[in-house]
């Protein structure tokens, strides 16, 4: 019999219903697991990097990462509704995908990636490429994707 179980879950998060959904199934997993969630917003700098540098970028750099503060301000406010405690929350910068299937998972020994289904439609998956399918393909550990709720 398999008994898998998770100690270190990173979730990413955006503001998104998907990655929120995520976020929360994360805790109840890392609940059962008696783990710890890794809470991640990737800013995505090389859209800045490629444009030079501005003072608009600048501010579109701040305004993204006060908005990336906000969502998880929220998440840390979420985690204390529900009385659980081990979550660590991050901005970091970079290509996300790197990030989240390679930077963190080595950085924290993560065991599972818990990631929102895409809501994406097949054309803008094809533009810019789904970040969940990509984390499914390249993780170094579990990948687990949160359907959204069927009864909303």
């Amino acid at each position: 019999m398999l008994t898998q179980t998770y100690k270190t879950i990173l979730v990413g998060v955006d503001g998104s219903e998907q990655a929120d959904l995520a976020y929360k199934q994360a805790i109840e997993v890392a609940r059962r697991n008696n783990g710890r969630v890794i809470v991640a917003h990737v800013i995505e700098n090389q859209v800045y990097t490629m444009m030079g540098y501005s003072s608009l970028n600048d501010s579109l750099l701040d305004q993204e990462t006060e908005n990336a503060k906000e969502i998880l301000n929220e998440c840390e406010q979420y985690a204390k509704s529900v009385d659980f405690t081990q979550v660590e929350t991050m901005i970091t910068y970079g290509a996300v995908k790197e990030v989240m299937c390679k930077t963190l998972p080595e950085k924290y020994d993560v065991d599972l990636i818990m990631v929102g289904q895409s809501g994406l439609n097949a054309v803008e998956r094809f533009m810019i490429g789904s970040v969940s399918s990509y984390i499914i393909r390249h993780a170094p550990c579990d990948v687990l994707i949160v359907h959204p709720d069927k009864e909303k």
